[in-house]
C-alpha cells in the first residue's frame, strides 16, 4: 500500500508539516511516522519552550512573526490553551553589544516594537549587579558591565506538550494517522523504471525514493518527508545528499524559587501582565534565564558553541560540572540572587544547527522533502515552516504564511537559497 506522503518525525516542525498538508489534502492518505511512543519527545521535549520576533535576518523574523500570530489565535480565538504568554525578551547588553545590536533594531522598529532600558533601572527593579568593574573573578571570566537592557513585548514562553498536541489532534480529526514506536532504519532508493536488473538503482537510472524501511517494515509513499530534527543528516548521508545540519547538545537546568530574594525575582513586577521577569538574556557569553512562574522556577541555559562537539547523541544527558563551573560562575556575577543555589533537575536535548546561515532548510530532491535546520528556534518557527513545506509539497513557487504574507519556497532551499546570516542565535 502506498501513501501520498509519509512524515518522519512526530515534533513539532514533523507534525506542523503533516497537519498543513492534509489541511490542503483532505482525501490524501498521510501517514506520520516516530521512534517514540508519543508525540514531541525528541528535541521538542528538550527545548526551553520560549519564542521571540528579534532576529537580525527579515526571514527569519518574518517566520516566527506569521507562527506567533498564529499560536496567539489559536489560543485567544479557538480557545485551546497553548499556555502561551507575553513575558517579553530582556536583552542585558555591553556597550559594545548595544552599538551592535541597534543597527538591527532600528531595520526592525517599523515592525517589532521595543523598549530600551538604562542599566540603573534594570538595577533597582531586578536588583541586578551592572557593574564588575574591580571584580577579579569577573575579569578573569571575561564578564562586561551592563550598559542598557532591550524589552521585546512581542516574545515569551509557550507549553511545547501544549503545540504538539494542538498540531497532532488536528491532524488526526482531518483523516491523518500516526504510527508511533517505529524507527525509521533508512530511505529506500528505487528506480523510477523498474526493469528488474541486479543491483538497481544503477547509476545511469533515473531514481528516487520511494519510501523508508522501518523496524516495522517497508513504507512506500509518492513522497517522503524528513522532519526528524537532528537525525536528519545520518539518514541523508547514507544516501549522498547534503543538507547542512549537524547535531549539538544543549543543557536546561532547573532551580526552585525557594529563596524569598528569588521569588521575589521570579515575580518581578513592570515588566510584562503577567507579574514576573521577562526571558532574561546575560551579556556575553549570554546566559539564558527563562522563567516559569507556574511552577516557582527558572530554567537556566547557555548555548556553547567552541568546542562543543557536533555529535548525535541518542539520550544526551546534562553535565554537572557544566552547571556548576560554568553558568553559575556567571549568573551570581550579575544576580547574587543565585548564589549557593544548586538545580534541582536538569534534562539535555539536541539543537539542529543549520551551519550554513542559522536558517530552516526546507528543500526537495528526487521526492524527498527535507525540512528541518530550525537551529534552535523551531518551536517559535514551526508553524510558518509547516506552510513552507506544504507548498512546497504541492509545487507551489511561493507559500502562504499565517496572516497572509507571502513567502519563496526557494530562498530556504539548498540550490537558490536566499538568506543573509542570522546573527542573533541563543
Amino acid at each position: 500500500m502506498e501513501y501520498n506522503a509519509v512524515v518522519v518525525g512526530a515534533g513539532v516542525i514533523g507534525l506542523s508539516t503533516a497537519y498543513h498538508i492534509k489541511r490542503k489534502h483532505p482525501s490524501s492518505r498521510i501517514l506520520v511516522v516516530d521512534k517514540f511512543n508519543s508525540a514531541g519527545q525528541g528535541s521538542t521535549a528538550k527545548s526551553m519552550s520560549a519564542f521571540r520576533c528579534l532576529f537580525s535576518s527579515k526571514v527569519n523574523y518574518l517566520l516566527s512573526d506569521s507562527s506567533v500570530d498564529f499560536y496567539t489565535y489559536v489560543q485567544n480565538e479557538i480557545g485551546i490553551d497553548l499556555k502561551l504568554a507575553f513575558v517579553g525578551y530582556l536583552w542585558l547588553l555591553s556597550k559594545s553589544e548595544y552599538e551592535e545590536l541597534h543597527p538591527i533594531l532600528r531595520g526592525l522598529a517599523v515592525s517589532l516594537k521595543y523598549e530600551e532600558l538604562e542599566a540603573e533601572e534594570l538595577a533597582q527593579k531586578l536588583h541586578l549587579n551592572i557593574c564588575l568593574e574591580n571584580d577579579e573573578e569577573a575579569e578573569v571570566l571575561g564578564l562586561n558591565d551592563v550598559y542598557k537592557g532591550v524589552l521585546i513585548p512581542k516574545a515569551g514562553i509557550i507549553d511545547a506538550d501544549c503545540v504538539v498536541k494542538f498540531y497532532e489532534e488536528e491532524f488526526l480529526k482531518l483523516g491523518g494517522e500516526i504510527r508511533y514506536g517505529v524507527r525509521v532504519e533508512s530511505l529506500i532508493v528505487e528506480p523510477c523504471k523498474p526493469l528488474g536488473l541486479p543491483g538497481e538503482p544503477l547509476f545511469w537510472q533515473k531514481s528516487r525514493i520511494s519510501g523508508v524501511k522501518t523496524t516495522a517494515g517497508v513504507i512506500k509513499a509518492k513522497k517522503t518527508i524528513l522532519a526528524a530534527g537532528a537525525w536528519i543528516p545520518q539518514l541523508l548521508d547514507a544516501v549522498g545528499i547534503e543538507c547542512f545540519i549537524k547535531p549539538k547538545k544543549r543543557q536546561v537546568f532547573a532551580v526552585e524559587a525557594k529563596k524569598p530574594e528569588l521569588k521575589k525575582l521570579l515575580y518581578t513586577q513592570g515588566f510584562n501582565s503577567v507579574g514576573c521577569m521577562p526571558f532574561t538574556i546575560l551579556p556575553k557569553p549570554r546566559i539564558l534565564i527563562r522563567p516559569f512562574p507556574a511552577e516557582g522556577v527558572f530554567w537556566l541555559s547557555y548555548a556553547d558553541d567552541f568546542p562543543r562537539a557536533f555529535m548525535l547523541e541518542e539520550d544526551p544527558q546534562p553535565e554537572k560540572g557544566f552547571y556548576e563551573y560554568g553558568i553559575y560562575q556567571v549568573l551570581v556575577k550579575y544576580f547574587p540572587q543565585f548564589r549557593d543555589c544548586r538545580p534541582h533537575t536538569a534534562f539535555a536535548g539536541l539543537y539542529e544547527i543549520n551551519t550554513l546561515d542559522g536558517h530552516p532548510v526546507i528543500f526537495e530532491e528526487n521526492d524527498l522533502i527535507v525540512v528541518g535546520g530550525a537551529s534552535g528556534s523551531g518551536i517559535m518557527k514551526a508553524d510558518a515552516i509547516g506552510r513552507i513545506a506544504a507548498a512546497l509539497y504541492d509545487g507551489e513557487e511561493y507559500a502562504v504564511l499565517y496572516g497572509g504574507r507571502k513567502f519563496k519556497i526557494s530562498d530556504l532551499g539548498i540550490k537558490d537559497r536566499r538568506v543573509e546570516r542570522e546573527k542573533l542565535q541563543i
